[in-house]
């Protein structure tokens, strides 16, 4: 592990163990995360606690949390550069949240976006943790004193209670917590489903041909792009009134780096079929080095837990230093030691 961190800003992003990591995730957070892991000090984790807010199996959990840090390895997150953690393993993460939770008004958990959406699912389960978990969310951050945090478009209402409460226990106590800033991606921030192109790509779409796995083969890959929902013209054109067609030029933009003008001009005169046979071309080639090293790496479970342990410990000792930090002024008598 690069030791030599002292004077580095912190970058804190998390996903969850939740089935394969998708093409969104990809995008819109893994890939950005391996630039920054040079030049912060950089924490990933994956948060399973927060898998368990609705109903699951205990089982897959566990081959979804070491296959998630597989894929996190294969996208190019480095166990000698960065530290990569698993929630679970890190004391203080629920601790603060309790803390945080304390501070936390129930109409402002009430009002978040995510919550709304999925109370509102006929026959779902509300659990409290459903309605909590944005608090185990800004613990999850406060908990590492972060200056960045590389986000969704998703979680940008997540991020703001974050700074809410950072900003609230600084004044209610004294200043603890930098407040972090918000950092969403300007490309592939937001990858849509290609079969609902309104909503996102998920993990959860019952309609499996709406959401690229970065394990998918190239012949999925292909089946799904070429049945991606488009919309009415023929024209490869960017536009609100288009979003099939904005979307795929999105992906294809940050699977080759070309700016989206520069993908209009190239396809100007040509159909959908042409065009989606590139972006599918576009998105295997950018994934086969991914799979090639995911291949080699997801079936060795000692190899993965020497980096959970490495990861821990150094989530660890910054979590403590947090954490006895927030205790303190929290008026609590010191832990024995």
């Amino acid at each position: 592990m690069n030791t030599d961190t002292k004077a580095k800003p912190v970058v804190l992003s998390c996903a969850q163990a939740t089935g394969k990591l998708h093409l969104g995730n990809y995008l819109g957070a893994v890939k950005n995360w391996v630039a920054l892991q040079e030049h912060y000090e950089c924490f990933f984790g994956i948060v399973d606690l927060h898998a368990i807010t609705v109903p699951y199996v205990p089982a897959e959990l566990r081959k979804n949390t070491l296959n998630c840090l597989a894929e996190y390895i294969a996208c190019g997150l480095d166990p000698e550069t960065c530290h990569l953690f698993l929630q679970s393993h890190v004391i203080g993460h629920t601790e603060l949240a309790w803390v945080l939770g304390c501070l936390t008004p129930l109409g402002q958990l009430e009002r978040m976006t995510q919550f709304k959406d999925k109370s509102q699912r006929e026959g779902a389960f509300i659990g409290a943790g459903l309605l909590t978990y944005p608090i185990l969310m800004a613990a999850d951050i406060l908990i590492y004193n972060a200056d960045r945090v590389p986000v969704g478009e998703d979680q940008k209402q997540h991020l703001e209670l974050t700074r809410d409460l950072a900003q609230k226990f600084n004044s209610t106590y004294s200043e603890t917590f930098k407040v972090p800033a918000v950092d969403i991606p300007k490309t592939g921030a937001r990858v849509m489903s290609l079969q609902h192109p309104a909503a996102k790509m998920s993990k959860s779409d019952p309609n499996q041909g709406a959401t690229i796995f970065i394990t998918d083969d190239a012949t999925a890959v292909r089946k799904k792009i070429m049945s991606a929902v488009t919309d009415s013209g023929s024209e490869v054109k960017a536009s609100e009134d288009k979003k099939g067609i904005t979307n795929l030029l999105n992906i294809m933009s940050a699977a080759t780096g070309k700016q989206i003008a520069e993908l209009e001009a190239e396809f100007v005169g040509r159909n959908y079929a042409e065009f989606k046979a590139a972006v599918a071309d576009a998105v295997v080639k950018m994934l086969e080095p991914v799979q090639a090293k995911y291949a080699a790496i997801a079936g060795d479970k000692a190899y993965l837990n020497s980096v959970f342990k490495a990861g821990y410990e150094a989530a660890q000792k910054r979590a403590y230093k947090t954490l006895s930090k927030v205790y303190r002024k929290a008026g609590f008598v010191e832990r024995p030691r």
